[in-house]
């Protein structure tokens, strides 16, 4: 289950994404989670994927 807390969910994501996962893809596919909602809840918080660095900035 993924944090509902905006923070700690970036912040798991992008360790996620770090130490397991080579994509974005890859990481929704893993936890069963929607790229789409994903993005929309780390846009509120300023943040937006990057494919070249394989994580939210």
């Amino acid at each position: 289950m993924l944090p509902h807390d905006p923070i700690m969910l970036l912040s798991y994501v992008n360790t996620q994404l770090r130490d397991r996962d080579a994509s974005l893809d890859a990481f929704c596919d893993h936890e069963q989670a929607d790229r789409q909602a994903l993005c929309a809840a780390l846009a509120e918080i300023g943040y937006e994927y990057s494919r070249e660095q394989n994580r939210f900035v």
